[in-house]
């Protein structure tokens, strides 16, 4: 599925017009201008898979960001916001195949660990209650109670239940089970099955982080799959050689200037590992 078939970025020119037309001088940072153009990236023709490929500092990830503002599409945390933002996006130009659905969002690594931080807090306090229940059983079913009012019928309830349950069983019945404890890895895994869902846009910051070898290559049947058989689109950036060897995946390599097309496996990131391991290669026998 296609909904958006490209974007431009303001060319260098177009950035050095806006720098002579403003009367705002006293500012440090004129971000993201001059980020994404310094390799003259101006334009993205994108396919139901895109993946932008750089090292730190290519501007990947302010890529993401400003085509997310610029289509207005969902996140869960704040992000790196300058004064200079909006006027970048104004500047900024797309088109789409087909209207962007409400689903549609950006999932940064930022997303990912805040979901993990929220997992964890409630672990936490599930943690607490079951230990004040395992103190409150031996009090109520010890304790010496006659029912005088409605007001009374909550601790009578748990009077009896205390008295028919064993302690295990009266604390389980009394608080919610825990939210499975996964390992950092595998929430990060399902935040990113639980948040894209059929029929969307979904621009992926480096999803590869806090995932193994192996989750990485369950993300990619995953993303596949939901492009494939659900109706998604992807625009991904990563250096991950299981993500940039997605089936059908358009690569622009933002390490090159100017910015160009390339294969996954003609990649640096990609060549270094291919490297090692043939060096390496007696030892795999």
């Amino acid at each position: 599925m296609l909904y958006l078939s490209s974007f431009d970025f303001p060319s260098i020119d177009e950035e050095h017009a806006f720098f002579m037309s403003i009367q705002r001088k006293c500012y440090d940072s004129f971000y993201p201008f001059q980020v994404i153009s310094r390799h003259h990236l101006t334009h993205l023709e994108l396919e139901p898979v895109t993946i932008l490929y750089g090292g730190n500092g290519s501007g990947k990830s302010t890529a993401l960001n400003v085509i997310a503002e610029k289509l207005r599409l969902g996140r869960d945390t704040l992000y790196n916001r300058s004064n200079f933002f909006e006027d970048y996006t104004d500047l900024c130009m797309f088109e789409l195949e087909q209207a962007v659905s409400a689903q549609s969002c950006i999932i940064t690594s930022d997303d990912v660990f805040d979901y993990m931080l929220n997992l964890r807090s409630l672990n936490e306090g599930i943690d607490q209650k079951r230990e004040e229940l395992f103190s409150e059983y031996l009090d109520v079913k010890y304790a010496q109670f006659q029912l005088k009012s409605l007001e009374d019928y909550e601790h009578l309830k748990k009077m009896n239940q205390a008295r028919t349950y064993t302690q295990s069983k009266y604390v389980r019945k009394n608080v919610m089970d825990n939210v499975r404890e996964y390992s950092n890895g595998e929430s990060a895994f399902t935040y990113f099955t639980n948040k894209i869902q059929e029929d969307g846009l979904f621009l992926l910051d480096e999803p590869e982080n806090s995932l193994s070898p192996m989750l990485q290559q369950e993300l990619v049947h995953f993303l596949e799959d939901s492009v494939r058989f659900f109706g998604c689109q992807l625009l991904i950036a990563t250096h991950s050689p299981f993500l940039l060897a997605m089936k059908g995946a358009k690569i622009y390599d933002l390490d090159a200037d100017p910015v160009k097309e390339s294969r996954w496996v003609d990649l640096p990131a990609v060549r270094v590992y291919y490297d090692f391991f043939k060096a390496h290669e007696k030892d795999f026998k």
